[in-house]
């Protein structure tokens, strides 16, 4: 085989190198090693072609001759004809490039040279055919020889991944990286290096999160899957602002600031459901964010439930946040005047509550300059986060003029029939207001327009509080709203367009607005009031505990606690059934027990994705990180109402061991699955799909003596 090779490039000099520099480069080239997993069968043919280059270049005959050879013009037509290895000739002239001839033997040589010196795409194009060969009927050596060419191969897609992720090719990046770890799941080889390929895989989601959601919308499939895969980063998290890790190297403020950049490429559709959904964990954060979504989508679509709905989840926040701003908004859109009032005199935003007052002079209360302050505020500070309503002009006149609002404000429960929200609930101020941040567009960049900003001289700022600051802080979006990596020494570990919390925000302190004040003649009539009705309290609980001990002292004794109940035709303990297997399967791994697993673990996913979404079954039978995405896989069914009937015909055709590991193996199956899905209580017969024969491998491992599996790849 030809390989695009010369004996300059092995050494690393060029073609004017004098004797000393070609000792100098021989001597080095020898002493730099490659990686420790290479065998000593590589390891002897990358130094057979670096000695060979040396022989040739350090004679001066031979490097005379061979120099004749290399900077001579590209061989004529009758020279090509008589050359079989030469690639044909094409309509486009191309400059001649020096190639050796090298062997079977050789080849995992020039494929690790070819490495060494960044040429991934050769390696990959040169290595693969030989992939192709009979692995069954390898010699030792020849089997040897395939896993130097397949970590060769891996390593080549690894680097050939990073080097795209630093030119924001993000999507081809994770391609060639998932392409690189594939091949050695195949092979079951080089768990290490397939390591740093999964770890890199996973630092790069944010980089396709925001690539794939930035797409225009009528390319649905690929931002569904940037959808899907910001849903498995907050279920590895455990949230927004969870404790858990998704190996992404971003931490919980980052990660907010990676939100925070990210919402400006989403719908308010999709913000409400992904925010929505994270709220329930409880996340405060979450729910100011679902809030935002159901505001915007409520005003700008003419929908007053979805402006309840944010009502009511302001309430969660209300203990925590002074979040009075926005309920006075949501009680006016719902034509709750009154509530609406009550909102604004418990709010502590003075820079709102003065442009309230100033645009409501003239008028008996608020409500002028709150419909001026709400309209504002929607158009120029919440719409800005949406993809669909950066552009959108509404306005409280069209609001209300529309004929379905007046019906459904009418359908709504009146101000009476409600819950006094903001009275109940005790007002602790915050030491930032979430979202206090306005975001506006210019020259095509978000920058922040400081609303205002409030300090606490008694408290420090709770982590809640710190979160929801964080998000209403902003990031702006470099080249065309992609994330940008700062070619360092290696890959980032985070997107370099995620800027740190802003600050020299105004520490000013407010000024409350002021409301009118009891009299101190009431306050002392209050205050007797008040110790009478603690007096008459007290009385009444010591002659209730009187009478308590007076029945305890004259009654016969009695069990404490809750005591069992025994019945004659069932034991008191559940007993198990003696012929009810378990999921786990223990001991080695072959056949019996791999069809039993895999087994297991096709039942678990048909409970998983079925009508009641029941997941215990695949803690039974998954590790991390099959086991997160399945579960968030059920998670999303449930909630967008659908699932899915299985049905699954099973036979396995090898088990293998990992050599270097006991406690690893891999399961090679043909699958086959029928499913049948319905949504909303209908067949969805476009997504129902047969597939007889699926190739699928397993990836085991055993913990605890129960044997799981860790990960699987559909091979076709």
């Amino acid at each position: 085989m030809r390989i695009p090779l010369d004996y300059y490039r092995i050494l690393g000099l060029p073609i004017q190198a004098n004797a000393d520099q070609l000792q100098q480069a021989h001597r080095d080239r020898a002493m730099q090693l490659p990686r420790r997993e290479y065998s000593e069968v590589a390891i002897a043919a990358r130094k057979q072609l670096i000695d060979e280059a040396y022989v040739v270049l350090s004679n001066p005959e031979q490097r005379q001759a061979y120099d004749a050879t290399f900077l001579g013009a590209a061989p004529s037509p009758e020279t090509e004809s008589e050359t079989p290895s030469s690639p044909p000739a094409s309509s486009t002239a191309e400059p001649f490039t020096p190639s050796l001839n090298v062997g079977n033997e050789q080849l995992v040589g020039a494929l690790l040279i070819l490495l060494e010196l960044g040429e991934y795409e050769l390696v990959l194009k040169y290595g693969r055919p030989y992939l192709n060969s009979n692995k069954q009927t390898a010699t030792k050596d020849q089997q040897l020889t395939r896993a130097d060419i397949v970590l060769t191969l891996a390593l080549a897609c690894m680097e050939l991944g990073r080097e795209q992720w630093q030119q924001g090719s993000y999507e081809n990046a994770a391609e060639s990286l998932e392409t690189g770890q594939k091949l050695l799941l195949q092979e079951g080889l080089f768990a290490s290096v397939r390591g740093e390929i999964q770890a890199d895989i996973y630092k790069l989601r944010p980089y396709r999160i925001l690539e794939l959601v930035a797409q225009p919308e009528e390319k649905a499939t690929q931002r569904r899957k940037g959808i899907q895969m910001l849903r498995d980063m907050l279920q590895e998290r455990g949230g927004i602002d969870g404790p858990g890790n998704d190996q992404s190297g971003l931490g919980i403020d980052d990660f907010l600031l990676f939100i925070q950049q990210l919402r400006g490429y989403l719908t308010a559709k999709e913000q409400q459901s992904i925010f929505e959904t994270e709220a329930l964990r409880p996340s405060a954060v979450a729910t100011y964010l679902a809030v935002y979504a159901l505001l915007a989508q409520g005003f700008a679509e003419h929908k007053p439930a979805l402006i309840a709905r944010s009502k009511r989840m302001l309430v969660r926040l209300g203990s925590r946040q002074d979040v009075h701003l926005e309920q006075a908004v949501c009680a006016l859109l719902l034509g709750q005047t009154e509530e609406a009032s009550r909102a604004l005199e418990l709010s502590q935003e003075y820079e709102p509550l003065a442009f309230i007052r100033e645009n409501s002079q003239g008028s008996p209360d608020l409500l002028p300059g709150l419909c001026l302050y709400g309209e504002r505020w929607l158009q120029e500070e919440v719409f800005p986060h949406f993809r669909d309503l950066k552009n959108r002009q509404s306005s409280l006149k069209d609001y209300f003029a529309d004929e379905r609002i007046q019906t459904e404000l009418e359908a709504l429960p009146s101000e009476s029939e409600e819950i006094d929200e903001w009275a109940a609930l005790p007002h602790q101020r915050s030491t930032v207001r979430p979202e206090s941040t306005a975001l506006k567009v210019e020259n095509g960049n978000v920058v922040p327009v400081n609303r205002s900003a409030r300090t606490s001289a008694q408290t420090a700022t709770p982590a809640s509080e710190r979160q929801l600051a964080v998000v209403g802080g902003t990031a702006p979006l470099a080249r065309g709203g992609t994330a940008t990596l700062t070619p360092n020494s290696g890959v980032s570990s985070r997107p370099a367009s995620i800027a740190p919390p802003p600050s020299g925000r105004s520490t000013k302190a407010p000024t409350p607005p002021s409301r009118a004040g009891r009299s101190p003649k009431n306050s002392r009539f209050l205050l007797i009031g008040a110790v009478g009705i603690l007096g008459l309290g007290l009385l009444l609980f010591l002659v209730s505990r009187t009478l308590t001990w007076l029945e305890g002292a004259f009654s016969e004794p009695l069990l404490q606690g809750e005591q069992p109940q025994v019945q004659l035709d069932r034991p008191p303990v559940e007993i198990p059934d003696p012929d009810l297997q378990p999921t786990t399967v223990t001991g080695e791994l072959n056949q019996q027990s791999a069809r039993q697993i895999v087994q297991s673990w096709l039942d678990a996913k048909s409970e998983a994705l079925g009508q009641e979404h029941r997941t215990e079954r695949l803690e039974e039978i998954l590790v991390d990180p099959a086991l997160s995405r399945w579960r968030s896989q059920s998670q999303q069914a449930r909630q967008e109402n659908w699932y899915a009937e299985h049905e699954h015909s099973l036979q396995i055709e090898s088990v293998e061991m990992s050599q270097l590991n006991p406690n690893q193996g891999f399961v090679e199956a043909v699958v086959s699955e029928k499913a049948t899905f319905f949504e909303n209580g209908q067949l969805d017969s476009a997504s129902s799909y047969n597939d007889p024969n699926l190739r699928v491998r397993y990836e085991l491992i055993r913990q605890d003596n129960q044997w799981r599996i860790q990960d699987m790849v559909v091979l076709r």
